[in-house]
């Protein structure tokens, strides 16, 4: 069964930068990651950046100028740069992936990002 792993997650101090990989594996449903998305205690999940296959960047609002959404096609994997991290961009990190031919979206486990002020 094809799946999403997250990796990069961590704890660093405010105003370092960590990478978020995320990497489809296994066989069966192609995946074609596509986003980020974060979950902190006592919130709801929300969209941190998002890629379309054409290049057009999503981003929430308070992540806006300092998270980078990038992709390497050659290797289906998806990265988030995330540089000036604050204490309250500390979450649980979710890659989505859109599933090859059905309408439906595919979760990773999520990496876990901790900010220290």
């Amino acid at each position: 069964q094809r799946r999403l792993v997250e990796s990069g997650g961590g704890l660093v101090q405010a105003g370092e930068s960590l990478r978020l990989s995320c990497a489809a594996s296994g066989s069966g449903d192609r995946l074609y990651p596509n986003a980020w998305y974060r979950r902190a205690p006592g919130k709801q999940r929300e969209l941190v950046a998002a890629l379309t296959s054409g290049g057009v960047t999503a981003y929430g609002d308070s992540v806006e100028g300092r998270f980078t959404v990038s992709r390497d096609n050659a290797n289906n994997m998806l990265y988030l740069q995330m540089n000036s991290l604050r204490p309250e961009d500390t979450a649980t990190y979710l890659c989505k992936a859109k599933i090859l031919g059905r309408a439906s979206d595919a979760w990773g486990q999520g990496t876990q990002v901790t900010v220290s002020s």
